[in-house]
């Protein structure tokens, strides 16, 4: 019987552009044309969840990346040049950055070198935790529409921080783009001088080399493929200092992000408050028709209990007892929020962004180690000071509310009172008394949010002013409307009179007319500056190696992109070795090519090109040959991926002139990399024009192999470790899935072997049909993805 156990199979609405195997559980992502991201599980090819196209982030998927550890999805956006950082389980939007070229390929490597130095930095990672108090957990999202980040915890925006041990993803696109991420989030490496486009990258796990296969495209020729090897031995050298500085700065990247969402549900507390006072109050005081200002009506109410017809008829039709007894409750309720964001959300993040920061300091200082890293010790001390001014301005706005808080106290319960006596209903004791400072807090609440001053009017379009708090809030580069009054100040007076301490590096600058917003933003991009200098150092460290121009391919009359095809690269981390698989069509279409390098570029290879023929690569049954079938049937590779270090899985492709179709196939390379015959490169000739004497080695399969029967199988996504292959067709619509390791005989002992057979049943739906089959399994959200994701089916290698 053939191998593989075929459990599911599918006709998905839209074609599939990217696919991805989980490294760590039986899970397989797909983007498709649509601009969704779909998650899918083996058994029965079962949807999972999906992630819909996002205006604000994009709808042009180009590439797919796992993190090492199964839990964050990477994918870049073709429209909106971002990289998005998304939650495996519940298929929520954790992170995202913003680039200067679109992405065409990227890879996520995981660094496994050990050293005594990296084991005592890694049972030392949670030191911080002995300093530093547990960020609080960030509360729901206050609006429904929030544009990504709807119900985002601050234990999910921690998990972005992922194992201590170093893992880079790496992004590839045009005009020779090509950027390292240390735990996918802070940019390590910028690399100068790639030709062309990238195809498909791999990073050693060593840190050693980096292999690129790009597409060199010219005015007078056709696209020219090329292999590209780097030499990074900067980062292996140093990498436990690559590790620990890169560490602390995802930590700082992580706790910005904290920073911005607190900051978020600030906003979104105050913009309730806000249309609270925009329906309430601002229209009470824009159709008062009395001539007298509306402060000295109020005043007169409060100094001799009587008010004007006019304010009177207001008060109860407009505002009504129970309203202001609501309204009141509301801003409360909202300052309250805000109050305990800034002490609890914004100070601790704070403290903690100061601690990493210290800590790269001393890094910074240690230059025999960091130096050659291009640690800035100038432009750290910058960021110290920044996050500081940041730390002050949130104190700032907590005085600010404390007394706004008292002052809006005591002017609802008077006018509560005072509404209560005009509607002869009885007034309860406790709030019949009024102590001078209440009355002076009335008073000041009424100077401060009843203004007719015209510049008030002129830039907000209204005579109620509800500034005090919201001015911090507001992402403006503007001056405070209502900045803080610091006369009397006996501290900012001793500043302003000494010359020494007056600009002493030691205080940090309060940046008195500036709001919050603009503080924060002015922080992230000093500390964006202080980021950047090691990615230009490390990036100018990186030389090409190797550049070896493979073959010439025509240029195609389709214009949809195909995001993984050959040639596909791979790293061998037992033996230190690059690979690359790729054909040459035009050349020789029966045969599949194996490249091979050392991750040490300067170091030989022997046998480094071999050709493998797959001409009479099959050894049919005995059934076959009663049938009549050829023992000399003809294939061509349409695509491979490695399996695991020594096999290759294939999609062949008979010969037209054959009746048989398309072959999924396992080939095992130990006979192939044990050639001897060497290849004798001639650098000023590409591949193509020397073939001729590339060494060609024969295979012939036993029972490794299946007929993919009523299927135009086109392209395959692997993994050797989870023993699992995906096949997808020509249409990029059909797909099937198999376990790679289980003989077809065993289907009738397993219940399970059934989805096949009604999912190929289902295939006969009509397409309105198929569509709805689709949408519906997504029904049950975040919830029931991650209740699959916990299942059995799904457990993470132990």
């Amino acid at each position: 019987m053939p191998a593989f156990r075929q459990v599911g199979e599918k006709q998905l609405p839209n074609p599939v552009l990217c696919m991805a195997w989980s490294p760590k559980r039986d899970l397989i992502a797909l983007a498709n044309t649509a601009g969704e991201l779909l998650l899918h599980r083996l058994a029965n090819f079962q949807r999972v969840w999906s992630l819909p196209p996002n205006e604000n982030t994009g709808k042009e998927i180009t590439a797919l990346a796992w993190r090492p550890d199964g839990k964050i999805l990477a994918f870049s956006l073709g429209d909106t040049k971002l990289v998005v950082l998304c939650d495996a389980e519940k298929a929520e939007i954790l992170h995202l950055f913003p680039l200067e070229n679109p992405v065409s390929c990227m890879h996520w490597m995981e660094v496994l070198e050990e050293s005594s130095v990296l084991n005592s930095f890694y049972t030392s990672e949670d030191e911080s935790n002995l300093f530093l108090p547990k960020l609080p957990t960030l509360p729901k999202s206050y609006s429904t529409t929030s544009k990504i980040f709807s119900e985002e915890k601050s234990d999910e925006i921690l998990n972005l921080l992922g194992e201590v041990r170093l893992n880079i993803l790496v992004l590839g696109g045009g005009s020779g783009f090509v950027e390292l991420y240390a735990y996918g989030m802070y940019k390590i490496a910028t690399l100068p001088g790639v030709p062309g486009t990238c195809s498909s990258l791999c990073l050693s796990s060593d840190l050693k080399s980096l292999s690129i296969i790009t597409e060199i495209r010219s005015a007078d020729n056709d696209p020219e493929i090329c292999y590209i090897q780097l030499d990074t031995g900067l980062l292996s050298d140093c990498l436990p200092e690559v590790t620990r500085m890169a560490r602390k700065f995802t930590h700082i990247s992580t706790l910005l992000q904290y920073l911005r969402l607190s900051l978020t549900c600030m906003c979104e507390a105050w913009e309730d408050i806000l249309m609270q006072m925009d329906l309430r109050l601002t229209k009470f005081v824009q159709e008062k028709n009395t001539s007298t200002q509306v402060q000295d009506e109020f005043l007169e109410l409060l100094l001799w209990g009587q008010s004007s017809p006019e304010l009177q008829a207001l008060l109860m039709n407009q505002l009504t007892v129970k309203g202001l007894k609501k309204l009141g409750q509301s801003i409360e309720t909202s300052y309250s929020s805000i109050q305990k964001l800034v002490i609890s959300h914004l100070q601790s993040g704070s403290e903690a962004l100061l601690y990493h920061l210290s800590e790269v300091k001393g890094m910074s200082l240690w230059k025999q180690k960091f130096q050659p890293l291009g640690l800035d010790s100038a432009a750290i001390e910058d960021a110290i000071t920044a996050v500081g001014s940041f730390t002050l301005k949130a104190n700032e706005l907590l005085q600010v509310i404390d007394k706004s808080m008292k002052n809006f106290k005591a002017f609802f319960r008077w006018l509560y009172v005072a509404m209560l006596r005009m509607s002869e209903e009885h007034v309860p004791p406790e709030l019949n008394k009024m102590t001078q400072k209440d009355i002076a807090f009335v008073a000041d609440f009424l100077s401060e949010h009843f203004s007719e001053n015209e510049e008030l009017f002129d830039r907000k379009g209204k005579y109620f002013n509800v500034e005090r708090v919201g001015q911090y809030l507001k992402d403006e580069d503007e001056d405070l409307v209502s900045p803080p009054n610091t006369k009397g100040n006996q501290w900012l007076k001793f500043l302003q009179e000494s010359t020494h301490l007056k600009e002493s590096p030691l205080l940090f600058p309060s940046y008195s007319q500036k709001s919050l917003h603009f503080v924060k933003r002015m922080m992230e991009g000093v500390i964006e500056l202080c980021l950047q200098k090691p990615a230009e150092i490390i990036g100018k460290s990186v030389k090409q190696a190797v550049c070896l121009p493979l073959y010439t391919v025509p240029e195609s009359s389709e214009n949809t992109p195909r995001l993984f095809e050959l040639p596909s690269l791979y790293n061998d981390k037992k033996t230190n070795m690059h690979y690359g698989v790729f054909c040459m069509p035009e050349i020789s279409p029966c045969k599949l090519y194996l490249l091979r390098k050392f991750t040490d570029p300067f170091r030989p290879v022997p046998n480094g090109l071999m050709a493998i023929d797959l001409s009479n690569v099959l050894s049919h049954s005995i059934d076959d040959a009663a049938a009549g079938a050829s023992s000399d049937c003809v294939y061509s590779c349409q695509d491979a991926r490695f399996y695991d270090d020594e096999t290759l899985t294939v999609v062949l492709r008979a010969s037209e002139e054959e009746n048989r179709g398309r072959v999924l196939a396992q080939l095992p390379l130990g006979s192939a990399l044990s050639c001897e015959e060497e290849f004798n490169w001639d650098p000023s000739l590409r591949l193509d024009q020397q073939s001729g004497a590339i060494p060609v080695k024969g295979l012939v399969l036993e029972n490794q192999w299946r007929d993919l029967e009523n299927m135009k199988a086109q392209y395959v996504a692997v993994n050797g470790i989870r023993k699992v292959a995906c096949v997808l067709s020509s249409n990029l619509r059909h797909v099937r899935v198999y376990e790679m390791d289980v003989e077809d005989e065993e289907d009738e002992e397993r219940p399970e072997s059934q989805n096949a057979s009604s999912d190929q049943d289902g295939l006969e739906e009509t397409p309105a049909i198929r569509g709805e089959a689709e949408g519906g399994e997504t029904e049950g959200g975040g919830q029931r993805a991650k209740e699959q994701l916990e299942s059995g089916e799904a457990l993470e290698l132990s």
